[in-house]
């Protein structure tokens, strides 16, 4: 980890420019941003333009001495690739740039998610990631392991278990085991929630697109918000009681990110998950950055990724409070909203648009329920959506949309 009275680790980003690729000035501008968050600092930029990366060495001999010089005279400790290097490409660079340490994007990230981890349940999947990503690596990365602080050694780095695969393989096995038993509650909890029939609804976004923020916002609960990327990990579900009375789940899970690790979203399925069984997806939208619309594409992708394609979807294009323009559309979206999660503007549009979806999925339910069968009536309340009551003399005269479960025990009731 990390010493905070130490000065910030000096790196030399590196990239392969492949045709076809984004723009790779702005691909480091976020692995700088990564490097920032996990404690390093940028001193350098290395672009190589190339048909495809080296398989042995990621850039060619070529570039190689140049980073070596660069490196010198910059006083870097290191490098860091944006993408995801394959073992032999980690062996065979980190043994030509000796004694510069090398990481690649997927250790910036997991690095800070071993560090913003908080809950049980993060810790255990952040381990597993990153022993997952380490065991394929052990020979490139031994030789980093006698130093305990750095980008890249948090979390398992310290606990010398990557020397010995036979270790990492048992604990493993023992992390894979625990979040098992954690998926089992999660899905107690899914269970419990169904009963209810409240319905859902799951935020995702790219980070820092301000997820958490309107999470508060809505709920008026106090989630990290913090302008960073990652701030948040954990998956947090907050209830929200709209002007109608109907009670709606919010959650907020771990942001996405170009290039997300593919043992992250393994290992944090269980916690993804939760927006696989959401009736709604509401997606997040930094609309003053200019990458937008690249970002918002690697949202959906991510979701295509995890099975998740065929839910509503709501698109925000938060932060307008930064900005004058015309209204931002999705035209993948079943509704587009222009947003500050900050401010407040825009919120009582979007409520509308969750609460008018919600009732496109259930029943429209009119009649008379009588006094002696008052639970229904707060069922409807806490499960439904309450358009108008009226006590007349037969009972209570409800109009409301009910979930189809609660319609059919309302079915005697109502207006024939």
């Amino acid at each position: 980890m990390i010493n905070n009275d130490q000065s910030p680790e000096k790196v030399i980003l590196v990239c392969v420019a492949t045709e076809g690729s984004e723009d790779p000035e702005i691909l480091l501008d976020e692995l700088a941003e990564l490097v920032e968050t996990a404690g390093g600092t940028e001193v350098g930029r290395v672009i190589q333009n190339r048909e495809n990366a080296s398989p042995a060495t990621y850039v060619g001999k070529g570039k190689i001495e140049e980073i070596r010089a660069f490196a010198t005279e910059a006083g870097a400790a290191g490098i860091v690739c944006d993408d995801e290097l394959s073992p032999s490409q980690m062996r065979n660079l980190s043994e030509a740039l000796e004694p510069l340490r090398v990481l690649d994007r997927t250790m910036v990230i997991l690095d800070i998610f071993a560090d913003h981890a908080s809950s049980s349940e993060g810790k255990l999947e952040v381990e597993l990631a990153q022993l997952k990503y380490r065991a394929a690596r052990i020979r490139a990365l031994a030789g980093s392991y006698d130093r305990q602080y750095g980008l890249g050694m948090r979390g398992p780095g310290e606990k010398k278990l990557e020397t010995d695969r036979r270790l990492i393989r048992e604990r493993i096995a023992v992390l894979t085991n625990e979040l098992k038993n954690v998926s089992k509650t999660r899905e107690i909890t899914r269970t419990l929630r169904s009963r209810k029939s409240l319905p859902l609804v799951s935020i995702v976004g790219y980070t820092n697109a301000g997820k958490s923020t309107l999470l508060n916002k809505l709920t008026g609960s106090e989630v990290l918000e913090e302008d960073k990327l990652f701030a948040t990990l954990d998956t947090t579900v907050r209830s929200y009681i709209s002007a109608t009375g109907q009670e709606i789940l919010f959650s907020d899970t771990v942001g996405f990110i170009r290039k997300l690790p593919h043992h992250l979203v393994e290992a944090f399925k269980s916690t993804l998950d939760e927006a696989r069984y959401a009736d709604i997806i509401l997606q997040v939208a930094d609309a003053s950055d200019p990458e937008i619309r690249a970002k918002m594409r690697v949202v959906r992708d991510t979701l295509r990724q995890l099975g998740i394609s065929d839910k509503p979807i709501i698109t925000v294009f938060n932060k307008c409070d930064k900005l004058h323009l015309a209204d931002l559309k999705d035209p993948e979206a079943d509704a587009s909203i222009m947003i500050s999660a900050k401010t407040g503007m825009g919120l009582d549009l979007l409520t509308q648009s969750v609460e008018k979806i919600i009732s496109e999925s259930r029943h429209c339910f009119n009649g008379i329920i009588p006094y002696t069968h008052g639970s229904l009536v707060s069922d409807i309340r806490t499960r439904g959506q309450l358009l108008s009551e009226e006590y007349v003399a037969e009972g209570i005269k409800i109009s409301a949309y009910v979930p189809p479960e609660l319609a059919g025990k309302l079915k005697e009731f109502e207006d024939r």
